[in-house]
């Protein structure tokens, strides 16, 4: 990923980039939405445990893809205060690789169940896999 960052507009507020190039010959992994609950279904109260939930969700996402979370280039997040901010923003800061992606947050008025403080989803890109070469085999001549 390439970071843009132009030199004519106002620096990043916080640890992402303005935007992300993603090079040719990338595969691209859109993930849905991720709240902050865990496989047993317990929410946890604090904003940063259930963003680190939501980004350890993202990674085995990813995972599934062979990618990891260095590979996002986008960051699209939700939070229903803005006291929620420096607990989403610090975990991010935590889980996103370098240079930072992207990055949107947003405060909203709710999510499905009203214990859910945050909601994150991403774009993650990684080069192509090299595949190996077809083996030729040739036929005998007789």
């Amino acid at each position: 990923m390439k970071p843009l960052t132009p030199s004519s507009i106002r620096a990043p507020f916080a640890r992402y980039s303005h935007g992300a190039e993603v090079p040719a010959g990338h595969r691209l992994v859109f993930c849905s939405g991720q709240l902050g609950i865990a496989p047993d279904g317990t929410i946890p109260e604090s904003v940063r445990d259930q963003a680190d939930l939501c980004f350890a969700n993202i990674a085995a996402i990813l995972a599934e893809a062979g990618m990891a979370l260095k590979d996002i280039v986008r960051v699209n997040a939700y939070v229903t205060d803005r006291a929620h901010m420096k607990g989403y923003m610090e975990s991010r800061d935590a889980h996103v690789g370098s240079p930072p992606p992207a990055s949107t947050l947003m405060i909203v008025s709710g999510f499905t169940l009203p214990e859910f403080k945050v909601e994150i989803e991403v774009v993650a890109a990684a080069p192509e896999k090299r595949r190996k070469p077809a083996r030729t085999v040739t036929a005998p001549k007789f």
